[in-house]
């Protein structure tokens, strides 16, 4: 174990000397900042600091003064040493990556206050001189040996949403006609409201009618200017709500207060359902705050134990879905137990034949990779040690889970442990349906925002196939 052990004042002489090194970091100045409260744009502001004098992000100058303070507490005199009075110059700006050395040097003692007067000198590492001046300490009079304190680890996230680019497009796109069904619950009607006044739906209440108005009298919301239809009950709105949606009056559909077996059930009807040639399936866009990008979970919610087939038509759906919010082209990654494709795992087979779908097009849009297991995927480091190279690790939009069980586990632990904001649509139905539990307001919206980009997408498709179709029959 290592010690802190100081020098009292009568073991100190004048010209005693001591120093650190230290590469100031950008997270050495976001961490300052927070601590400081310090968020002068010079400092926290990229745009601003290139036009400012220094062209450039520099260092809070206190950080460099602290530096002096940590020689001072920790070296020499280390322990017991009590600061009395600091005095400063700012010799030369510190940006990102220099290195500086914090020397301090005994030139005066006062034995009848046990005071040290310490001269003080930060170099760069070109040798120029960043800051100088004094400090005056009282020093320890007693030896202190003491173990190095442990401190913990500062994790650094993002200070924005992933999910706000989202949002800001769907408004440009416009709103859409949702139906909430059986909203009889306040906090439906919270989350109904809240996307109705970011501008993102136009929303069609289904239910019972004096049900839905005590909910909103409950969440003190005015739904005056809301079109509620009144049914007798959850069946009945949901029923009206599957003729809404495919008749194209409504362009989502909210679950609202019925269960999710109910709605399920109503959109597998062959006729009066939300059924088209897709597969549904569900998709979670999870902000989560240790990854460099959102990530998209599939499925975790509707296809307890899917085929291969299903897994095709799951998988097409999400990368359809993420090019709709924006993803080029992107990486999918197969999850499964082992990277190794084993007999007697199927989640192996079945990933390695969904690679090979890939590779005869019968999978189109993505770079998929497959079977990998989680720490692969999040970890490009632990892949190369295991000798797996791809495009995919460390770099995924997609995961394709297994089952629901594995994908349903994984969010929940995201959610939970690495505390991930999520916001989720099931895909491949007539219109995408908001199917998660309204716990998270402004994932609602988010999720509303997220309907809108699918449904932008999905029509410009279909505008292009038919284009595509005229131009075929021309030249026929």
């Amino acid at each position: 174990m290592e010690y802190l052990e100081n020098r009292t004042f009568d073991e100190i002489q004048v010209g005693d000397t001591d120093s650190l090194t230290r590469t100031l970091t950008e997270k050495d100045i976001q961490v300052f900042a927070i601590m400081s409260g310090d968020i002068n744009p010079a400092h926290v502001d990229i745009e601003y600091a290139q036009s400012d004098m220094f062209h450039k992000i520099i260092g809070h100058g206190m950080w460099g003064g602290a530096l002096i303070s940590t020689v001072l507490g920790t070296q020499l005199p280390g322990p017991g040493t009590i600061y009395v009075g600091q005095t400063i110059r700012f010799k030369r700006p510190v940006g990102i990556g220099d290195t500086l050395t914090v020397k301090v040097t005994a030139i005066e003692k006062n034995p009848e206050k046990k005071r040290v007067i310490f001269s003080c000198e930060v170099l760069n590492q070109k040798d120029e001189v960043v800051m100088e001046g004094q400090a005056e300490v009282v020093a320890p009079t007693k030896k202190i040996r003491r173990p190095k304190a442990v401190l913990p680890e500062i994790t650094l996230r993002r200070p924005y949403s992933l999910f706000n680019t989202y949002v800001v497009k769907a408004k440009k796109i416009g709103a859409l006609k949702a139906g909430v069904i059986h909203p009889v619950h306040a906090k439906i009607i919270e989350a109904v409201h809240d996307a109705e006044r970011a501008g993102l739906i136009i929303p069609v209440l289904i239910g019972k009618k004096e049900r839905i108005l005590h909910a909103a009298q409950e969440a003190e919301i005015d739904i005056s200017n809301y079109e509620i239809i009144n049914t007798e009950h959850s069946h009945a709105a949901t029923s009206k709500a599957m003729a809404l949606a495919r008749s194209d009056e409504v362009g989502m559909l909210v679950r609202g207060g019925v269960s999710r077996e109910e709605l399920l059930h109503a959109m597998q009807k062959q006729d009066k359902g939300l059924l088209t040639d897709r597969y549904m399936s569900y998709a979670s866009v999870m902000d989560v705050p240790t990854y460099p990008k959102a990530l998209i979970l599939t499925d975790p919610l509707i296809n307890v134990d899917p085929n291969l087939d299903v897994k095709r038509g799951i998988t097409q759906n999400a990368i359809d879905f993420a090019k709709a919010i924006g993803i080029e082209q992107p990486k999918v990654a197969i999850l499964a137990g082992m990277d190794n494709v084993s007999p007697t795992m199927r989640s192996t087979v079945d990933a390695a034949g969904l690679c090979k779908m890939s590779e005869r097009g019968q999978i189109k849009g993505g770079i998929l990779d497959g079977p990998l297991t989680f720490d692969n995927v999040i970890s490009a480091e632990v892949a190369k040690s295991k000798g797996i190279h791809s495009p995919v690790i460390g770099d995924a939009d997609i995961l394709v889970v297994p089952s629901v069980e594995t994908g349903n586990i994984l969010a929940e632990q995201l959610e939970y442990l690495a505390e991930s904001r999520n916001a989720g649509l099931l895909l491949g139905g007539r219109v995408p349906v908001l199917m998660s539990r309204i716990n998270d307001i402004h994932s609602s919206t988010v999720a509303c925002a997220l309907a809108i980009l699918s449904m932008d997408y999905h029509q410009q498709e279909l505008s292009w196939q038919e284009l595509s179709k005229q131009e075929s029959s021309k030249h026929v």
